[in-house]
């Protein structure tokens, strides 16, 4: 492919926007090292970036996973949470003492039950703010 343009590159990407960022990224990419798939032909960065995606050596989806990585700050990590039922189950949550000198027994820590005629009854004497002109 002598000449590489946007219609050659659209039917492997559907937005012209999605293909100009990938392109960008790999671009980047050889910039940094990263071995080329086609011929370079004295092209450069840009142009062999979307000759790739042209003769389809790259999946598109592939350079979007890692456009979206590369751009991540803070990677989260999944972690098991415990389970609340088990915690309401057992009446609260078991908490270390804190103190060295005693054994690192767990205390139970229980926590207020409210009816719901307590709470409607707390409700109802809550009092809404003013209203002042500064709205």
């Amino acid at each position: 492919m002598a000449r590489v343009t946007v219609e050659d590159c659209i039917d492997k990407v559907d937005n012209r926007f999605e293909l100009v960022l990938l392109a960008s990224h790999r671009a980047r990419q050889i910039s940094q090292g990263a071995s080329i798939t086609i011929d370079r032909d004295n092209d450069k960065n840009p142009v062999v970036a979307l000759r790739e995606i042209a003769d389809e050596t790259l999946s598109p989806d592939d350079l979007k996973e890692d456009l979206i990585h590369s751009l991540q700050k803070h990677v989260e990590i999944d972690e098991p949470e415990p389970d609340p039922a088990a915690l309401i189950a057992s009446g609260g949550v078991s908490v270390a003492s804190g103190t060295d000198d005693e054994e690192d027994a767990p205390e139970t820590v229980n926590f207020d039950q409210m009816s719901e005629e307590e709470l409607l009854a707390g409700i109802e004497g809550l009092v809404p703010p003013e209203k002042s002109d500064d709205y």
